[in-house]
């Protein structure tokens, strides 16, 4: 987004009431002309930008800037640096990308609109206008076997923080959250690495934050939701990514300061199948049980009628 029409948007977020053509021109150094040619532009991108008669323009729609990121964040670290894109091919790939080149710890990348959003085992992770797709880049003092970690670490932050919003939000193993059985949000967490040394993750996550105008893709299997359906209201996507990424760095702190099992007890608390009859299909059969632990490797353990199974990826049904 032009760097113009972020501080446009960060000043009509901030402001309880419309801000006059003359005030924004005087403002930004530009003409009442230049305003106005801004505000086209953001009402093509899909700014919903209402403009009053003799008292000026007021912000309308759900948007998010810079600017306004960089003002409601508290966090030391995570967000601190950050890209926001109206479209991208994948935030995962954008911020692997920027990792390579030497971007800083804490980075984030956040997009309303993915074309290439990628999900576990391949898979496209579809999102749609009304989602968030982020990417957070960190750079743990971990060997390569820990990495499995973070995903779990990243599950009961979102989970934490979008219980703020809505009830009955779980974790399904390994990286969903789930209410009421439909999908609310997944995660995807990618490394570079060498032997005994990481360097770099980016944890990805997608969030639903309302229906789709034009309902959810033909191609999407599992049935969906979203936060705004759950919670009964409107959802603000600046409030939503601020206690996010806020949570995550909570979480992240605490991580290195007291290690996994902070982060494996409240996994476990949160999970949809916690003590439940499951099957995992795992690429060949299905394997039904008792979900009964995780391990800290992040793979499910399961009583089975052969004994105890030990599963480190697959898709999870709840029976």
């Amino acid at each position: 987004m032009h760097e113009i029409q972020d501080r446009i948007l960060t000043r009509l977020a901030n402001s309880k009431m419309p801000l006059s053509g003359d005030l924004l021109a005087q403002e930004l150094g530009l003409s009442r002309t230049g305003v106005w040619k801004h505000i086209q532009s953001l009402r093509k991108q899909g700014v919903d930008i209402l403009a009053h008669p003799g008292q000026g323009y007021e912000l309308c729609s759900d948007t998010l800037s810079s600017g306004m990121l960089a003002q409601k964040l508290t966090t030391r670290r995570i967000g601190r640096q950050h890209l926001i894109l109206e479209e991208t091919d994948s935030t995962n790939r954008q911020l692997m990308q920027a990792a390579e080149q030497g971007a800083a710890d804490g980075m984030v990348i956040i997009a309303r609109k993915q074309h290439a959003g990628k999900g576990r085992l391949g898979r496209r992770w579809h999102t749609v206008p009304e989602s968030l797709a982020c990417s957070v880049l960190i750079r743990p003092p971990l060997p390569p076997e820990k990495v499995p970690q973070l995903s779990l670490l990243t599950a009961v932050a979102l989970h934490e923080a979008l219980s703020r919003f809505a009830p009955g939000i779980a974790i399904k193993w390994p990286n969903d959250l789930l209410c009421r059985g439909a999908k609310l949000a997944g995660i995807l967490t990618e490394m570079r690495a060498e032997p005994g040394r990481v360097h770099a993750v980016v944890l990805g996550f997608g969030i639903n934050l309302q229906p789709p105008a034009d309902g959810w893709p033909d191609e999407i299997e599992q049935a969906a939701t979203d936060l705004s359906s759950i919670s009964g209201r409107k959802i603000n996507r600046i409030e939503v990514i601020t206690t996010v990424l806020q949570t995550l760095e909570e979480w992240y702190d605490r991580y290195l300061e007291a290690g996994f099992a902070p982060v494996h007890a409240a996994w476990w608390r949160a999970h949809a199948a916690c003590g439940q009859p499951v099957r995992v299909f795992d690429g060949r059969d299905y394997i039904e049980g008792i979900a009964s632990a995780l391990d800290d490797d992040g793979a499910l353990l399961l009583n089975t009628p052969r004994g105890e199974r030990r599963i480190i990826a697959g898709d999870l049904e709840l029976l």
